[in-house]
């Protein structure tokens, strides 16, 4: 049993909830196979499938941006019957029926595979934040929100969340063998109906943090306080986060201007 296997459950019982409220709920369901799941997408998929940035002038439609809110997590589980394999759900309306829009986003995938253990977690987690992984989508930001632009050359192609939900489980089940099953939630019906995965992903990343840090404890290592939200593998300051440990740990108290940091560039797009 997983320390994320209630909240799986809490998942399914959201998505009763909103088919109760009237909200328009659609379903698919997948060969889960890597070949089957690729073949017949519209747009390529795996490494430097996507080049360049998506520029607001060739953008389709924008998902989750800060005005209209995002939220994304990653449950994972050892108890493979709890996922069910193949399966992409949406609330709201899909890619196709939003041109020129900006709709609220949250990201639910769940995973499971009778090797998975806490210490994949945090790969798992990492894994969402793809890069160049799919051919006209193209994440703005990371760190429990998901920003991101499909092109209007990959919505004219077909691009739709069936499309993104068949991807993402590809890309899954090709690195991480030990994943064996996958399911995805994709919500757009509103910035209200994203409140309780919120407060879901709130608690999951709280439940990560304590995990992580009485690891890194266990094994004898100083843990820092980090209160900016992100993972330390996408954050953008990790570079300036590294080199403050390492003073501290070696001076343990520097005096004003013993330490020369190197300048930290952060790339906007």
């Amino acid at each position: 049993m997983s320390i994320f296997d209630s909240y799986i459950a809490r998942v399914s019982k959201y998505v009763a909830d909103m088919r109760a409220g009237d909200r328009t709920v659609r379903e698919y369901r997948c060969n889960p196979g890597v070949r089957e799941l690729l073949d017949g997408l519209p747009v390529r998929t795996g490494p430097a499938s996507h080049q360049g940035i998506i520029l607001r002038g060739d953008t389709f439609m924008e998902l989750g941006s800060p005005e209209t809110g995002s939220c994304a997590f990653l449950l994972w589980t050892d108890d493979v019957s709890l996922v069910c394999d193949g399966r992409i759900t949406f609330i709201g309306p899909d890619i196709p029926e939003a041109p020129g829009t900006s709709l609220p986003f949250g990201q639910v995938l769940m995973v499971a595979g009778p090797d998975l253990t806490s210490q994949d977690h945090r790969p798992l987690e990492n894994a969402q934040y793809i890069a160049d992984h799919i051919e006209g989508y193209m994440i703005r930001s990371v760190s429990q929100q998901m920003w991101s632009r499909v092109s209007r050359e990959a919505a004219g192609k077909g691009f739709s969340f069936e499309t993104l939900g068949r991807a993402l489980m590809a890309i899954y089940k090709t690195e991480m063998p030990a994943v064996t099953a996958m399911e995805v939630l994709f919500v757009t019906s509103s910035k209200e109906d994203l409140g309780p995965l919120e407060e879901m992903a709130a608690q999951v990343r709280q439940i990560f943090v304590k995990t992580l840090t009485e690891d890194w404890k266990a094994r004898g290592f100083n843990v820092y306080e980090c209160n900016s939200g992100w993972d330390c593998q996408v954050c953008p300051d990790q570079v300036v986060c590294d080199d403050i440990k390492e003073i501290i740990d070696i001076h343990k108290v520097a005096a004003p201007g013993e330490a020369n940091l190197p300048p930290h560039e952060q790339e906007e797009i």
